[in-house]
């Protein structure tokens, strides 16, 4: 124990340089870690925010999820459930049942629906529901007329307002002004009740306790009370999902309210989930690499310890301490960074408004001590790196240290086998679609960079060949020196080449993919946007807007397009899976002269409430063609069984499936986002026709220049954040790994140099010998992390987008020239005092 502690401490004194390339590398691994970790726990803890209920300790709401169950192979059935986007109502009657709880002060009933006001989308309620938040008059009185409203914000006791609800508009006189948001506007009972449109239905039921009645009792009481009454949400639901009614107490009332923020925060663990996977592998690889490289340089060292008599035991010993106790150090600097990091993560998010409205990642005091996870993590990889390293440093002899050893038979066939799984993970992708394509195509680049790993004393060997020619002839002798020595030191370059490699096929992957999909998606949505016009309005088009636009001397055609959410419920692999989907209403008269999908099979002017049109790619996978029936959830949970019209081809802009307007709406619960597409007549004027227009339909704004039509991923926004920054953290993690592999290979051939300018090379000879070097890595490095990125990439682009891999010209120069910076400096920099002065210095080597 006293021997291992004592030749543990000498060699972390006399190799400090080499150790601080591994501090480097592991530091950063911690960090990054740690801020995952923080940001995992955060979003795991997070939840809708309690603002319009934060008065009522209960909440009865609709169940705001859709279930599916299914039987995997051979095993017991499964259960998965997805949230729903759209509002599910609660039946009017749960009102009554509610009060007659022991222990129930008041029910409230609540129901919100979109009001336009001044050309502005609002939201009206009830003013009975304002004692939910709670919301006071601060100026004036509560409304007492069917045309009385208090609205939120500034406005002038007394004064007249025309609002637009359900496209009609209507005016009112403002009898108060009440504090809180803006956008709020509240209505008699009786008033909210008719505008609303929902005859026996509630959005929710706020609840208010009698003085000393515990909140979890009355809870228990309410949930007792609704399953007596059998009550249910409002509407019809799949089979297998129950739907009963929600009663909703401390963080989970937010979820009555804010709709989208439970399924963002579902999505946000998700892509957190496979960012940190992909950073856990990655610094396995860089980690162990950079563990082993440093214990590789001192082959000699290690090796003669062995001589005088160290044990294989003794000399592992050694080395997992000398390693624990950079690791130890570097781990716990890198969980310090990790909460800046994770601030600066937090900010872009919240820069961006990326998170969606209503979702709260809390941050307890206690939560700052999640970076030590990531810092324990970081040891352990350092102690497993060690570990592998010192069996093998263990082994050595000391006649095998003069030398460099040939990477042997079983590496060789292992880095094929893993190449070969990794096309075959290719070939999949090619065969898949959506998320199963780009996991695929994941899996294909992350096992092909490992295979790299183990097959670069190849990849540098033959390489050389190919480069060595070239070098011999047109760069003199210190081409000769360079061919030689990487030819020579095979195993050295290829664990050079490495990270060379991660990084560029990392970083290609990652933005080429998103590239890929996006150019597909914009050149499909400006093939398919055929009109000149649009029209549209805040608050919603009022009633008859399409007739009196159709109507417009000089339209052609005009075609409502409101966006909505599918759920799709299949199997995968035998297991149970429902798929959220973007998709878009349409009224189908003269839709392909506004709006063209390019239709393969079948017409959309067959399209109206109980059919569907389907993107290619999805009839594809669901075996779905003209006159089939597809089963789809609405946004609201409404099961659907419905005729296939038409197939066609541009989904990415459109989505995977199209639908009537009318029934689209039927099922939606948001403020109106329609926007009409006008097409003008041949020879028409569209400036005269956008004036008509805007004449036609008071208080809507025509464009002139409308963007085409494309659905919007899923929190494309959160997901467009969080990936640019993991690109940007794990390359610049990469980057630090090839700056580290690098320097500790430089440090390592000190002794090499001194001895060729012993020799007799001169400074200029042997600096040019390593720009060569440097160049052929990072021709070499770039050469083969293209191309394994470029399999994976060319079978999603080919399985998902019908299309070639696409990389703006920008994010390739930069990559180009980051891998030549760091090359450079890396193989340059650490080489600087042997090749300063007139004679070789005399210093100790460094290890």
């Amino acid at each position: 124990m006293k021997v291992t502690t004592f030749l543990a401490a000498r060699a972390a004194r006399t190799h400090r340089r080499a150790w601080a390339a591994v501090f480097a590398a592991l530091a950063v691994t911690s960090l990054l870690l740690g801020a995952l970790a923080l940001t995992l726990a955060s979003a795991g803890l997070g939840h809708p925010r309690v603002a319009r209920y934060a008065a009522a300790p209960i909440v009865v709401a609709g169940d705001q999820y859709t279930r599916f169950t299914a039987t995997p192979w051979g095993s017991e059935p499964r259960t998965t459930e997805a949230g729903l986007t759209e509002r599910v109502r609660v039946p009017a009657a749960a009102l009554g049942v509610v009060r007659k709880v022991p222990g129930v002060r008041a029910a409230v009933a609540d129901a919100g629906f979109p009001v336009g006001r001044a050309g502005r989308a609002a939201v009206g309620r009830p003013w009975t529901a304002a004692r939910l938040a709670p919301r006071a008059v601060r100026d004036g009185r509560a409304p007492r007329g069917a045309h009385e409203v208090v609205v939120g914000g500034a406005a002038r006791v007394g004064a007249r307002t025309v609002l637009r609800v359900r496209g009609a508009d209507t005016a009112y006189t403002v009898v108060g002004v009440a504090d809180g948001p803006r956008d709020a506007v509240y209505f008699t009972e009786g008033e909210a009740r008719r505008l609303a449109g929902h005859p026996g239905s509630l959005d929710a039921i706020g609840v208010l306790a009698r003085p000393g009645v515990a909140t979890e009792e009355l809870a228990a009481r309410v949930r007792a009370a609704l399953d007596a009454a059998g009550a249910r949400s409002v509407g019809p639901r799949a089979d297998g999902d129950a739907a009963g009614l929600r009663v909703l107490t401390g963080n989970g009332r937010g979820a009555a309210e804010f709709l989208d923020a439970a399924p963002a925060r579902v999505g946000l663990l998700e892509l957190l989930g496979s960012v940190a996977a992909t950073v856990v592998l990655t610094a396995l690889l860089v980690v162990s690499s950079t563990v082993v490289q440093a214990l590789r340089q001192r082959a000699g060292e290690l090796g003669l310890l062995r001589a005088v008599g160290a044990t294989p035991r003794q000399v592992r010993g050694a080395v997992g301490k000398e390693v624990g106790r950079v690791a130890v150090g570097a781990a716990l600097v890198g969980a310090v960074g990790a909460v800046p990091a994770f601030l600066a993560l937090r900010g872009v998010l919240d820069a961006r408004g990326a998170l969606p409205a209503g979702l709260e990642l809390p941050l307890p005091p206690w939560l700052w001590s999640a970076p030590l996870v990531g810092a324990a993590v970081t040891v352990l990889m350092a102690r497993l790196a060690a570990v592998f390293a010192g069996a093998g440093a263990a082994k050595l002899r000391p006649a095998e240290a003069l030398r460099e050893a040939a990477p042997g038979t079983a590496r060789k066939v292992t880095g094929l086998v893993l190449l070969l799984a990794g096309v075959s993970s290719a070939g999949t992708a090619a065969l898949q679609s959506g998320a199963a394509a780009g996991a695929a195509a994941g899996a294909a680049a992350v096992t092909m960079v490992s295979a790299c790993a183990l097959l670069g004393p190849w990849i540098a060997d033959g390489a050389m060949r190919v480069l060595g020619a070239p070098l011999r002839r047109y760069c003199g002798p210190a081409g000769h020196l360079a061919a030689a020595n990487y030819r020579a030191a095979a195993r050295r370059s290829g664990a050079a080449l490495t990270p060379v490699v991660l990084v560029t096929a990392f970083i290609g992957v990652q933005l080429s993919a998103g590239a890929t999909l996006t150019h597909a998606g914009a050149a499909q949505a400006r093939e398919a946007l055929r009109a000149g016009l649009a029209v549209r309005a805040d608050g919603g088009l009022p009633a008859g807007a399409m007739e009196r636009i159709r109507g417009v001397p000089g339209v052609r055609a005009a075609t409502d397009v409101v966006p909505g959410t599918v759920v799709l419920a299949r199997r995968e692999t035998g297991e149970p899976r429902l798929d959220r989907l973007p998709v878009l209403g349409v009224t189908p008269q003269r839709l392909t002269r506004t709006l063209d999908p390019g239709v393969r099979e079948g017409t959309v002017r067959q399209l109206r409430p109980g059919t569907v049109a389907v993107g290619a790619d999805r009839a594809r996978s669901l075996d779905l063609r003209p006159g089939a029936t597809v089963t789809l959830r609405f946004g609201d949970g409404a099961p659907a069984r419905l005729r296939v019209v038409a197939v066609y081809e541009r989904s990415l802009a459109l989505g995977d499936f199209l639908f009537s307007r009318d029934e689209l709406l039927r099922h939606g619960s948001r403020p109106d986002g329609a926007r009409v597409l006008v097409t003008v007549a041949p020879g028409g004027d569209r400036t005269a026709v956008a004036a008509a227009l805007a004449a036609a339909v008071p208080g809507a704004r025509v464009e002139t220049t409308p963007a085409p039509v494309r659905v919007a991923a899923e929190h494309q926004a959160l997901v467009e954040v969080v990936t640019m920054a993991a690109v940007s953290v794990i390359g610049g993690f990469t980057v630090i790994a090839v700056l580290s592999t690098l320097s500790l290979i430089a440090v390592g051939r000190r002794p090499e140099l001194r001895l060729l300018r012993l020799a007799g090379a001169g400074r200029r000879t042997l600096r040019r010998m390593l720009r060569l070097e440097a160049a052929a890595l990072a021709l070499t490095g770039l050469a083969v992390g293209a191309a394994v990125a470029m399999v994976p990439l060319l079978a999603f682009s080919l399985g998902v987008a019908r299309t070639v891999p696409h990389l703006p010209p920008v994010p390739a120069v930069v990559i180009v020239a980051v891998v030549a910076a760091t090359t450079g400096a890396g193989t340059l920099l650490p080489a600087r005092a042997v090749l300063r002065g007139r004679y070789p210095g005399s210093g100790a080597a460094g290890g």
